[in-house]
């Protein structure tokens, strides 16, 4: 395993094996082959694997046929490349490395870019090379991007941890590195800061990809400045518009379908109606919950999708294999069905309602009928990694409290933000509030409740009181987490200030997670003991406590789609329009604090 063998040094073997001088390990017979470099299903198609490599594909490989090899009858069966996720976070999933293949592996996933910029945040570059050193050892390919803003936004909160310039520019040198993460501090880009661009210079220097992400509808100077910084894709799109303007300025627009992110429908349209050159767009998840790997799958779930929206299924399976693997560079390994790549192929019987029968990955049988067949390799967490939360002192209801301005009488004009389902962007809402005994409360008949930031790396005793729209709460309830996006501070919202209080606490005695607390009674609880966002359990073990998470909000009245998902965004001081840090309410469109209450 491990990228030790990404290179393959000596040929000879397969071009013996292709000429029929060395058997074969395994050959597939009779399948349809579904030729993603040149955009033919052929039939009748066999495929000779030796060792992890293909050797041979055409229409008889009975030459390759030996005593000992196994021979996997493929008739009534379309033979796909093995899907790859462009962009993710393997921290959104809950699941640590191993966990998370181990989840979507059986889906026909083969190959995932990850960025581990949420772990990164926690731990800085020890928790990039943690996760790094784990990615080496599973059965599929798991690349790494270094993460480009840590912290995500400097100035706007306080960070965990900081990466510099020069340990990116070392760590491009490392096996296993794809790139450079989502470039998220846009406005850096576009001004001319000089540690992004150090960052941005470094990874083309080594000739990697530098990974995008703007996310604000402004498509005027902003935009092309941020284009001409060098950046190569992105994934914040949420138009049609968007879509093609990435394509045009000769970036690759990336195509997200995560659990709560859905920009694909609207995108696509930039190929099934306007026509655009389709190998400019990728598809990918970015975040992906744990309960949505085990439930509804993971790249074969977005292909479904895609498929679905009109994009011929061809098409669709090449946004999520040939394109990624050329965007990458890494095309002569992986991502087609062609001699001399990996051999990583589906078995799939419908291409429409697109699902893995068996998933073949690095010339293995790994998985069938979306159940793994291989034990993955155990990767120890360090302990460090179980101790990330650290509190001046433990929370009481007062701590959450929002006192009025001085001189306000009965109502008060509030800085709100509102949330947007399925979207990571949030609203800047003004709202007038009543003010009582001096405070200001919730006001769950206007869809009030109160969120506040609680800083959990060093101890500061920073908490932020903030108030946010859009989650429905209509009971005496709290939800906290340690999962909170990009600076992974802990997030608190609630309907009762004591209850935020006990919510808070509880996460520090289990050392981090998600927790739902109704009427002063836990209703929902997920552990995530790995830097407070991953658990090294079972996928289908930290799906079904994520699931409490979500029974449990609503039980208090949200019925957001993946509500948790939203809360861990409140803190996001990278995408508009209003955002929650340690420091203060940002607003993110022009990158300055305002007054919660005005």
């Amino acid at each position: 395993m491990g990228f030790k063998n990404f290179r393959l040094l000596d040929a000879r073997s397969l071009v013996d094996c292709a000429m029929g001088r060395k058997k074969a390990d395994v050959v597939i017979r009779q399948g349809s082959w579904v030729s993603v470099q040149s955009g033919e299903i052929l039939a009748k198609t066999d495929v000779a694997i030796l060792g992890e490599r293909i050797a041979y594909v055409g229409s008889d490989a009975s030459h390759t046929i030996g005593l000992d090899t196994q021979v996997i009858e493929a008739e009534g069966f379309y033979l796909v490349p093995g899907l790859m996720d462009a962009h993710m976070h393997v921290e959104s999933g809950m699941l640590t490395v191993s966990r998370f293949v181990e989840a979507v592996a059986p889906h026909g996933t083969t190959g995932m870019f990850i960025d581990p910029h949420e772990i990164g945040n926690v731990f800085g570059m020890r928790g990039v090379r943690m996760m790094l050193d784990e990615a080496a050892e599973q059965p599929i390919h798991v690349f790494v991007q270094i993460p480009s803003c840590v912290p995500s936004s400097p100035g706007m909160e306080t960070p965990g941890q900081s990466i510099q310039p020069s340990e990116i520019a070392e760590a491009m040198q490392w096996e296993g590195v794809i790139g450079l993460g989502e470039v998220m501090n846009y406005p850096g880009v576009f001004d001319n800061d000089e540690k992004m661009h150090q960052e941005i210079i470094a990874t083309r220097a080594a000739k990697k990809v530098v990974g995008g992400h703007y996310p604000t509808p402004d498509l005027g100077l902003p935009f092309h400045g941020y284009v001409a910084g060098g950046v190569m894709d992105d994934h914040e799109g949420t138009t049609m518009e968007d879509g093609m303007a990435r394509v045009r300025q000769g970036m690759r627009a990336f195509l997200r379908q995560g659990s709560a992110w859905h920009d694909v429908a609207a995108q696509i349209k930039a190929v099934t109606e306007h026509k655009l050159d389709p190998h400019r767009f990728i598809l990918c998840t970015d975040d992906c919950h744990s309960q949505t790997l085990i439930d509804e799958g993971h790249m074969d779930r977005v292909v479904r999708f895609a498929i679905s929206q009109g994009l011929d299924p061809i098409t669709a399976i090449q946004m999520a294999t040939i394109n990624t693997a050329e965007h990458f560079g890494v095309s002569g390994e992986m991502g087609m069905i062609a001699p001399c790549r990996f051999a990583d192929i589906l078995l799939v019987r419908d291409l429409a309602d697109f699902r893995a029968e068996k998933v073949i990955a690095r010339g293995k049988v790994i998985a069938e009928k979306e159940k793994l067949l291989i034990s993955l390799p155990a990767y120890q967490t360090p302990d460090w990694a179980r101790q990330s939360i650290h509190l001046k002192n433990k929370l009481e209801a007062v701590d959450f409290r929002l006192p009025a301005p001085v001189g306000a009488n009965e109502k008060v004009t509030a800085n709100v933000i509102g949330v947007i389902e399925n979207q990571a962007p949030t609203r800047h809402l003004k709202m007038v509030l009543p003010v009582v005994e001096n405070e200001v409360k919730n006001d769950l008949s206007k869809d009030v409740a109160k969120a506040a930031l609680v800083e959990r790396h060093h101890a500061t005793g920073n908490v932020q009181v903030g108030l946010v729209n859009g989650f429905g709460f209509t009971e005496a309830c709290a939800v906290a987490s340690t999962v909170a996006h990009d600076c992974h501070h802990m997030i608190v919202v609630g309907t009762n200030e004591a209850m935020m209080a006990q919510a808070a606490n509880h996460l520090v005695e289990i050392g981090g997670g998600q927790v739902v607390i109704k009427d002063h009674q836990v209703v929902g609880e997920v552990r995530l003991p790995v830097g407070g966002l991953m658990s090294d359990r079972p996928a289908v073990e930290v799906a079904s406590q994520a699931e409490t998470i979500l029974r449990g909000l609503e039980s208090c009245g949200c019925h957001l789609n993946n509500a948790n998902m939203q809360i861990s965004l409140l803190g996001l001081v990278v995408i508009p329009e209003l955002r929650l840090s340690d420091l203060g309410l940002v607003d993110v469109s022009q990158f300055r604090f305002i007054p919660v209450l005005d």
